[in-house]
Parts: structure tokens; C-alpha cells; sequence
């Protein structure tokens, strides 16, 4: 019995190995494809644990992710205008039928992403030249990211490749177009902002005007009414001092005589020569002569 068992411990093992070959696992991550003697045998799109022929068959595995591949440089495409663009673009992509993928591209990836390259490039080609550069900036971006990513996986499927977004990262114009469109922006600014303040000023001067206008009625009108009010004023005193010399004409005599007086006499430096016995000094005249009656 002893002398059997490394024959049976050979003999498991050998089984452990053949058994290690012909089991192999797929996880959710991932398609499988089984091959025999280089021909497709089946193919596992669902997880889980799976047999095949120990040393007759093999399996490749290929990515079920979504994958993404962008270009390295801008693209140069031409609008409906003849004008050059730049674009940069990117584009996700995953694997819907494994055996499609490895019949048409052998399973590169490399040479699949050169195909669906070459698909978007033709596309993006023939849509730009049906528009103007203004679209494709910003006007019909989207419609031209939707019918592309239609385009693209229509083709794609042909490969066992679904084509889930296609997007336009960057779109502009090429350095020696720039400048110049630049240059005439710059001129359009400035010709609008030369507008806006010729307008500006001609509004300040019609503001200015109306002022000055709306100044000089208000000035007139308030020296109409001052000079009314005057009037009303000095024919209103004209009325009472003519009541008051109606009533006593020489008490009202006697009253302008002394308002002339103090009018004469207002400073110690103010000097009169007149003939005291001018009408002048009347009142004078009378309250000394009265003095004297009085003293009399």
C-alpha cells in the first residue's frame, strides 16, 4: 500500500492540473471568447465559472467597460464659409459583441479605435462642411455631437462596437484666423462704443439744454412774480400813506419831513448846506418857535 502511494499522489495531482486547465472564470468586467485550434468555439458574456478542453482549446478575454479614446492633436476640419477650424473631440466606446469585434479587428484594440477614428473624422468632415463657423462653435454643437455619435455607431456595429457619446471638446479657429478675426472684433467694439458715446453726448447736450431752458423760465417767472409782488406791495403803502395824508395832511408832512431828515442826517460826517430859511427846515423852524412860545 505504501509502495502506491506516490503513484496516487502523482495521479491526484495530475488530475488537480488537467482539472486547473480545463476551468477558467469570467468576471462581470469582461467578455470570453473560447477558442480551439484558432477557430471560435463559444462565447461567455455572462459571469461565473466555465469549463473547457484542457491543452485543445484556450480563451481570450476582452474588456465589457465602456472605453474612452481622444485625439492627440486637434483636428483641422473646413466649414461651409472655407474657413479652417480646429477640433478636439473624444469618443467612449465599449464592446456589444465579442465575436464581431475579434472577427473584424482580430480583438486590437488599437486597430479599433483607428477605425472608429476614421469613421468620426469622415463624419465630422462632411457635417462641418455643411456649416458655418458660427454653427459649429456654438450654433448646432449639439445636433452635430447627436448625428455623430448616430453615424459612428452605425458604422461601429459593423465591428461588434457600440459607439456610446461622441463629444467636441474644443472647437476653434487656427492661430493665423484668429488674429484676424480678433482684429475685427476689436474694430467692431470700438466702432459701437465710438457710437454709443456720440449718442451719450448728444444726449447730454439736449439734457444741458432743457436745463439751462427750464433754468432761464424759472428765473423769468420768479422775477415776474417778484416784480408783481412788489407792485401789489408798493401800491398797497402808495394806498395807505394817501389814506393817511387824506386824514391828517399835516401830520403826514410832518412824517416824510422827519424821515428826510434822518435820511440827511444818518452819520455825524454827513454835512448839508442849505438856507435855513428854506421849506426844508420848516418843521425845524416851528418846533423851536413853539419852544419859545412854551418857555414864553
Amino acid at each position: 500500500m505504501r509502495e502506491r502511494l506516490p503513484l496516487l499522489a502523482g495521479l491526484a495531482l495530475a488530475i488537480i492540473a488537467v482539472l486547473s486547465l480545463a476551468v477558467f472564470t469570467v468576471d462581470q468586467r469582461q467578455y470570453a471568447i473560447v477558442f480551439q485550434l484558432g477557430e471560435i468555439r463559444r462565447v461567455a458574456n455572462e459571469p461565473g465559472l466555465f469549463f473547457k478542453v484542457p491543452l485543445v482549446q484556450n480563451v481570450r478575454y476582452f474588456d465589457k467597460r465602456i472605453l474612452t479614446f481622444e485625439t492627440s492633436d486637434p483636428e483641422r476640419f473646413i466649414t461651409s464659409e472655407k474657413k479652417n477650424v480646429l477640433v478636439d473631440l473624444f469618443v467612449k466606446w465599449r464592446i456589444v459583441d465579442p465575436k464581431a469585434y475579434y472577427t473584424a479587428v482580430g480583438g486590437d484594440e488599437a486597430r479599433a479605435r483607428t477605425r472608429l477614428e476614421q469613421t468620426v473624422n469622415a463624419g465630422l468632415r462632411e457635417e462641418f462642411g455643411k456649416r458655418t463657423v458660427h454653427e459649429v462653435v456654438s450654433g448646432e454643437r449639439e445636433r452635430i455631437m447627436n448625428e455623430m455619435r448616430s453615424k459612428a455607431d452605425l458604422d461601429a456595429r459593423k465591428i461588434g462596437v457600440q459607439v456610446v457619446d461622441v463629444r467636441l471638446k474644443r472647437v476653434e479657429l487656427p492661430t493665423e484666423v484668429s488674429a484676424a478675426v480678433f482684429s475685427r472684433m476689436e474694430a467692431e467694439r470700438k466702432r459701437v462704443a465710438n457710437e454709443l458715446r456720440s449718442q451719450g453726448s448728444a444726449e447730454a447736450e439736449k439734457i444741458r439744454a432743457d436745463a439751462d431752458r427750464q433754468r432761464e423760465v424759472i428765473i423769468a417767472e420768479a422775477y415776474r412774480d417778484a416784480q408783481k409782488v412788489k407792485g401789489e406791495g408798493d401800491a398797497k403803502a402808495a394806498a395807505i400813506y394817501a389814506e393817511a395824508f387824506n386824514r391828517n395832511p399835516e401830520f403826514y408832512s410832518f412824517y416824510r419831513s422827519l424821515e428826510a431828515y434822518r435820511q440827511s442826517f444818518k452819520n455825524r460826517s454827513d454835512v448839508l448846506v442849505v438856507d435855513p430859511g428854506s421849506e426844508f427846515f420848516k418843521y425845524y423852524r416851528g418846533a423851536g418857535s413853539n419852544k419859545g412860545g412854551a418857555g414864553k
